[in-house]
C-alpha cells in the first residue's frame, strides 16, 4: 500500500523543530496527524458525525487525552495491568485542550464530535501536554470539519530570570513562572499555571512570549491546510431559525428583561423567578392551537435576557445583583467549625460556601503515582466535591468528574506554593473542599477555605492564599468594556472571560482563564490582573479576620511527627536485617517509623499521638544513629554476663565489654552475683579500638575511689 504522506516541519525560534505529519495513520478519521518533538509523538484523531442530532443546541464535542505505557516502555502498575480510565493527569490535559478548542467552533455546528491525542512515544525530557493543543489543531487542519482556527498551544516558564518556551521537562522543576497558554494567531484563548508569588507583570510578558511562538505554529497550520486541500469544510446546516418570531420577541420583550436586571436582585433563584415570569407571560398567551416553536422562542428569550444583561453592565455599571464593578460579596469566615478534623474552616461568599477539612497522615498515606511518564508518591492531595444540592439540583453522586478534578488541581497549584518544604513537613497532607452552595468561583472559595484550614490545623505555610474570579463584558461595536470582580454564575455564563487568580500579598500562586470573545487587549488583561489585585487582598483581609496566623501547636488528636536525618550508611542499622530494627522500635514504642533515602542522606520520620511514645521512639532512634564518644556516659543495660565480665548494651545496637575490672574499684573474683542480664547500669565509654571497633566501657570510673588506708 502507498501513503500519500505530507510533513510539515516547525522550526521554533530557539531551533527546536516540530513535524506534523499525516496521510499515513488512522486514516479513516476525518483528520489524523503525527506530531513529534524529539522522541515525543503524539497520534492525533478527529471524527464529526454528518449530521446533528435533531434539537440539539450546543456542540457535543469531547476531547481525550491519553498516555500509553508502552511509549515508555512501562507495564501499568494494578491488578489489571492495562491502561483503564483516564487518569487525573490524563483529564486535566484533556480539558485544557478542550478549553482551547471548543469556543473556536462555529456557534451554530452541532455534530457529535470527538478529538483523541494518544502518546504513541515518549521521550523524558519532552512534555507531551505542551504539543496537545497543538496536534488537537492540527488533525482538525487536516479535516473538512468547520473550525475557526488554527490555534495552538505551548508552555512558557521564566527559568533563572529568562522566559523559556516548551522547556526540557528537568528545567519545569526550577521555574519561577509555569504557563500553559493556547491562542489563535490574533487572540489568547486560555491560560493555566502556577508561579513562585510572581508579579502581574512577569505574568502579562509570560502570555506575549507564549502568543508570538503560537503565531509560529498557527502559520504553518495554515500552509498544512492547503498542502492537504482542506480549505473547503463541510457544508451543515444545524439550526432553523424563524427571524420573524425572533424579531418579535427582541421587540416586544428586550426592554422588560431590561428593567427585570435594573432591579438588581441579589438572589439568584430571585433573579431565576423575575426572568421566567417574562416567559411565562408570552407562552400562556399563545392559543392552544398555536404553532409556535416553543424550543426556539426559549433559544431567543435566553438570548435577550443575556443580552439584557450585558448591556446593564456597559450601561448603567452596575451589576445583576446591584454590586458594583469591581465591589466583592460579602464574606464571613470561620475556623474550627468542626471538633475532631485535624483541621476545618468554613468560607462563605454570598451564595458560594466551601466547608473544607485538612487531614494530616503519615508517610503511609502518600499517594502512589503511576503514570506513563512519571512514577513516585505525592504528599499533598486536595480534592474538590461539588454535589447536586450546592445548586439547588438532583443529581446522582456518581464520584468526581472532569469539572470538579479541574477545579480541585487549580486550587491544590494555589496552595501548594506556600506549603512548608518536605524536610519541615513530615506530615502528608489531605485538603477535602465540600461546596455546599454554588454561585460563583467556588473553586475560588476552595483556596480560601483550605488555606483558613491549613492555619486551624497548624502546618506552617509561608503566608495564606486567596482567590478571585474576574470577568468581562464588551462591546467590540462601542469599544465599551467592564471588568467584573468576584463574578456569579450568571456572570461567568453571559461574560466574555473567565480569569481566576489566586495568591499571597507578595504576588500569584496559580492562575485560569478562558476567553470567549476575540480581540482582547493586553491593556485590559493588565487592568483585569490589577483589580483583581485589589479583590484579592480585600478578601486575604477578611481571612486575617477569623485566624492572623498558623496556629503554633497541632490540636491535641493531632498525631504528632518529628523527622531525623541520618547519614546514608546508618539507613541500615535503623532498619536492621529484614526490618528487625524498626519492627522491634514500632513495637516497643507504639509509634510509627518510616525510612526513607533522599540524595543528601537518609530521613527517619516518626509519627505517634502520644508523646510518651514519641520521646520513646526518638530516643530509640536517635542511640542508634548517635556516633560514639570517648569519655561520655551512658545508660546500658546487661546483655550477657562472661567469666571475664558482661557485655552491656549502652546504646542501642552497640554493645561494649565491661570487664570485670572496670565493674568496681575492689577486685572482683567473679561477676556472678554482683551484675544480672537486664540490669540497668551506668557506664562510661573508655575506649573505642581503631582496629576492631570494638567497645571498652567502665563502672568504676564513675564510683568514688576508695581512700588508701
Amino acid at each position: 500500500m502507498s501513503f500519500n504522506v505530507i510533513t510539515k516541519k516547525i522550526i521554533m525560534p530557539d531551533g527546536k523543530e516540530i513535524t506534523i505529519e499525516t496521510g499515513k495513520l488512522a486514516k479513516q478519521a476525518d483528520g489524523s496527524v503525527v506530531v513529534r518533538s524529539g522522541n515525543m509523538m503524539l497520534l492525533a484523531t478527529v471524527v464529526s458525525s454528518p449530521t446533528a442530532k435533531e434539537g440539539t443546541d450546543f456542540l457535543p464535542l469531547s476531547v481525550d487525552y491519553q498516555e500509553k505505557f508502552a511509549s515508555a516502555g512501562k507495564i501499568p502498575g494494578g491488578f489489571l495491568r492495562r491502561e483503564s480510565r483516564l487518569s487525573d493527569y490524563e483529564i486535566l490535559v484533556s480539558r485544557l485542550v478542550d478549553r482551547a478548542l471548543r469556543p473556536t467552533f462555529p456557534s451554530d455546528y452541532h455534530a457529535d464530535t470527538q478529538v483523541m491525542i494518544t502518546m504513541i512515544s515518549a521521550d523524558s525530557e519532552i512534555t507531551p501536554d505542551a504539543f496537545a493543543g497543538l496536534a488537537a489543531a492540527a488533525c482538525l487542519a487536516v479535516s473538512d470539519i468547520p473550525f475557526n482556527g488554527p490555534i495552538s498551544e505551548v508552555r512558557v516558564a521564566k527559568i533563572n530570570g529568562e522566559f523559556v518556551v516548551n522547556p526540557l521537562s528537568s528545567q519545569i522543576a526550577n521555574a519561577e513562572l509555569e504557563l500553559l497558554v493556547a491562542a489563535n494567531v490574533n487572540d489568547i484563548l486560555m491560560v493555566e499555571g502556577e508561579g513562585n508569588e510572581i508579579s502581574e507583570t512577569d505574568m502579562l510578558a509570560a502570555l506575549k512570549i507564549a502568543h508570538d511562538a503560537i503565531r509560529i505554529q498557527c502559520a504553518a497550520l495554515i500552509e498544512l491546510t492547503a498542502e492537504t486541500g482542506k480549505t473547503e469544510k463541510r457544508v451543515y446546516n444545524h439550526e432553523t431559525h424563524d427571524e420573524e418570531l425572533k424579531k418579535f420577541l427582541w421587540d416586544t420583550y428586550f426592554t422588560k428583561f431590561y428593567e427585570a436586571v435594573k432591579l438588581a436582585n441579589p438572589s439568584k433563584n430571585g433573579r431565576k423567578e423575575s426572568f421566567k415570569a417574562i416567559e411565562d407571560e408570552y407562552f400562556t398567551s399563545l392559543p392552544e392551537d398555536s404553532t409556535v416553536n416553543k424550543t426556539l422562542a426559549k433559544w431567543y428569550f435566553h438570548d435577550i435576557e443575556k443580552e439584557a444583561a450585558r448591556q446593564l453592565v456597559l450601561n448603567e455599571r452596575y451589576r445583576l445583583d446591584g454590586r458594583k464593578l469591581d465591589e466583592i460579596r460579602q464574606i464571613t469566615c470561620e475556623v474550627d467549625y468542626l471538633p475532631s478534623p485535624h483541621g476545618s474552616a468554613v468560607f462563605t461568599r454570598g451564595e458560594t460556601q466551601s466547608l473544607t477539612t485538612v487531614t494530616l497522615g503519615t508517610k503511609l498515606d502518600e499517594q502512589i503515582v503511576d503514570q506513563a511518564m512519571t512514577s513516585g508518591y505525592n504528599r499533598f492531595m486536595l480534592h474538590y466535591n461539588f454535589p447536586g444540592f450546592s445548586t439547588g439540583e438532583v443529581r446522582p453522586n456518581r464520584g468526581p468528574g472532569r469539572r470538579e478534578i479541574g477545579h480541585g488541581n487549580l486550587a491544590m497549584r494555589a496552595i501548594k506554593k506556600v506549603l512548608p518544604a518536605d524536610v519541615d513537613n513530615p506530615y502528608t497532607i489531605r485538603v477535602v473542599s465540600d461546596i455546599l452552595e454554588s454561585n460563583g468561583s467556588s473553586s475560588m472559595a476552595t483556596v480560601c477555605a483550605g488555606t483558613l484550614a491549613l492555619m486551624d490545623a497548624g502546618v506552617k505555610i509561608k503566608a495564606p492564599v486567596s482567590g478571585i474570579a474576574m470577568g468581562l463584558i464588551s462591546d467590540p461595536n462601542t469599544g465599551k468594556y467592564a471588568v467584573l470582580s468576584d463574578i456569579l454564575g450568571d456572570e461567568d455564563h453571559l461574560g466574555d472571560m473567565d480569569f481566576k487568580v489566586t495568591g499571597t500579598e507578595n504576588g500569584i500562586t496559580a492562575c485560569q482563564m478562558d476567553i470567549k470573545v476575540d480581540g482582547l487587549s493586553y491593556e485590559v488583561l493588565a487592568e483585569a490582573l490589577d483589580q483583581a489585585k485589589r479583590g484579592r487582598l480585600h478578601i486575604l483581609g477578611k481571612m486575617k479576620e477569623a485566624i492572623e496566623t498558623t496556629r503554633a501547636e497541632l490540636k491535641p488528636h493531632t498525631p504528632r511527627a518529628m523527622v531525623i536525618k541520618i547519614l546514608k550508611d546508618q539507613i541500615g542499622s535503623v532498619i536492621g536485617p529484614g526490618g528487625k530494627i524498626v519492627q522491634d522500635i514500632q513495637k516497643q514504642s507504639g509509634a510509627t517509623v518510616t525510612i526513607e533515602e533522599k540524595p543528601d542522606g537518609g530521613y527517619v520520620s516518626i509519627f505517634s499521638s502520644n508523646k510518651e511514645s514519641m520521646d520513646k521512639a526518638v530516643a530509640m532512634v536517635k542511640g542508634i544513629v548517635m556516633i560514639p564518644e570517648e569519655g561520655e556516659v551512658y545508660d546500658g543495660i546487661v546483655k550477657s554476663i562472661m567469666p571475664f565480665g558482661a557485655f552491656v548494651e549502652f546504646l542501642p545496637g552497640k554493645d561494649g565489654l565491661l570487664h570485670i575490672s572496670e565493674i568496681k574499684w575492689e577486685r572482683l573474683e567473679t561477676v556472678e552475683g554482683v551484675l544480672q542480664i537486664g540490669e540497668q547500669v551506668k557506664v562510661k565509654l573508655i575506649e573505642v579500638d581503631k582496629k576492631t571497633g570494638k567497645f571498652r566501657l567502665s563502672r568504676k570510673a564513675l564510683l568514688p575511689k576508695p581512700e588508701k588506708n
